[in-house]
């Protein structure tokens, strides 16, 4: 029973780790840095679609802007929270039957 239990806390913490820490740095490789977009990255061609397709500019709420949001100051609390809740169980449940 207690094999479970450290299973179980197990994945939940590596599910909750990879989303709150992982997806920033993903954010991050793709350009989507704390000083701006940076040239040349995926994040500067996807800026460039899009302001391309909006006369100009970004549009706020965008897939642009909230990835340098998060780039810019990380995920916010709403966001942490929100993911744990839902991945922590989740990761607890995989990390139960695969280890």
């Amino acid at each position: 029973m207690m094999y479970e239990t450290i299973k179980a806390i197990t994945g939940a913490t590596a599910t909750v780790g990879v989303a709150l820490f992982g997806f920033p740095a993903v954010v991050s490789a793709l350009g989507f840095k704390a000083a701006g977009i940076a040239a040349g990255s995926i994040a500067a061609k996807m800026m460039s679609a899009a302001a391309i397709a909006n006369n100009g500019g970004v549009a706020a709420g965008s897939t642009v802007a909230v990835l340098q949001s998060v780039g810019a100051a990380g995920l916010p609390l709403g966001a942490k929270i929100g993911l744990s809740s839902i991945l922590g169980p989740l990761g607890a449940a995989i990390g139960a039957k695969i280890f």
